[in-house]
């Protein structure tokens, strides 16, 4: 909001003077003596910064968020001890109650397979549902798959944004983004309002994502991918890394495989590998203990499950379909016995509720 100040030089003015009004209050050789910028140090001197706070609250608080300060005691104390933070959080929804729980950041490629969207749901649904909060960035692919993971579960999860908390991006989550503050999630960025998806705004989002985190499982990515970038960053916070292998074959794969096999990443093949790898204390309260529990769930029992409120056909569609195994449409209108037309009805209903993937080749693909 102060034109010639970033993060490095508000936290040299915070280190300096002890809090923001002590900042207004400063004279101008005090300022100059940090080696600020000259527009900075006419932008302070001016002396409406308070005034233009004060403005940017109203609007924050008209759009139903809030803003925090990193001398704030509600600052989030994972994201304080990082390198570099940000000294302004724009949040919205319920912030505090998700980032009182332990983080996990759920990342990957937005051209995601099936396997990986796949995985990113399931894993993301199993940690939620343990009460963890899954953080991650909002993008098409793997993020979108890790929030609607967590929220098919009844958990919490943190969209960490590129934009402003009024710009919702990419524009087809829309719908996403409410089901994110229905739920009790939130969505949190170091930008102004009216902030638009710019590119170079991106990697600061990832420093966001690794700060929040405990660690960060990185699911599907390429060798190029900026999801190795957020697992450089978590790495250099001290975070944990976790990569779920992938197909050898694919290039989407590369960076999770390499992530394991060079960079000393630990491969999850299902949320205990996780869990094993965090705190004792946070551990403890996750894991099942020893003796007296039920055995997990197969894959093959959780394909049981069929959403509430389907109808007949819809119900026997849905459960025709497997995840990360596509069926074409003349095979389902053989198993199904079902009419062209009343088959196609049921898909767009499933479809429409976001249970199915329409594939190329009349193809269709259940989601977990």
């Amino acid at each position: 909001m102060t034109p010639g100040i970033g993060p490095r030089a508000a936290a040299k003015l915070l280190e300096r003077f002890g809090s923001a009004k002590a900042v207004y209050s400063a004279t101008r050789a005090e300022l100059e003596q940090l080696r600020l910028v000259p527009e900075a140090v006419d932008s302070i001197i001016a002396r409406d910064l308070q005034a233009r706070a004060e403005a940017e609250i109203t609007a924050v608080r008209k759009v139903g968020g809030d803003i925090l300060l990193l001398d704030d005691g509600v600052y989030p104390s994972s994201l304080r001890e990082i390198y570099d933070p940000p000294i302004v959080l724009y949040v919205k929804g319920a912030w505090s109650e998700c980032l009182d729980q332990p983080c996990i950041g759920v990342v990957g490629s937005r051209k995601c397979s099936t396997y990986g969207q796949n995985a990113a749901m399931m894993l993301s649904r199993d940690l939620a549902q343990r009460g963890v909060t899954v953080v991650s960035g909002f993008a098409r692919g793997i993020d979108a798959a890790a929030h609607r993971g967590a929220l098919e579960s009844g958990g919490r999860t943190v969209a960490v944004l590129g934009t402003g908390i009024d710009e919702v991006y990419p524009r087809d989550h829309k719908r996403l983004a409410a089901e994110i503050l229905d739920g009790g999630g939130a969505l949190v960025s170091q930008f102004p309002l009216g902030t638009p998806p710019v590119s170079e705004n991106f990697p600061y989002r990832n420093r966001i994502i690794s700060g929040l985190s405990l660690g960060v499982l990185v699911v599907e990515a390429s060798e190029m991918s900026g999801s190795l970038i957020t697992a450089r960053l978590a790495l250099e916070q001290n975070r944990e890394v976790w990569a779920v292998p992938g197909n050898i074959t694919s290039r989407n794969s590369f960076g999770t495989n390499y992530l394991i096999k060079g960079a000393g990443a630990k491969l999850v093949q299902q949320w205990q590998d996780i869990a094993t790898e965090l705190p004792p204390q946070i551990a403890a309260n996750l894991l099942p203990p020893p003796f007296g529990e039920k055995r997990e769930k197969s894959l093959a029992d959780k394909l049981q499950f069929v959403p509430e409120g389907l109808s007949r056909t819809e119900t026997c569609v849905f459960r025709l379909l497997a995840p990360d195994s596509r069926v074409h449409i003349d095979s389902l209108v053989a198993q199904s016995k079902l009419g062209m037309s009343e088959l196609t009805a049921a898909l767009l209903a499933l479809e429409m509720r976001e249970l199915i993937r329409v594939l190329p080749g009349r193809c269709f693909v259940r989601k977990l």
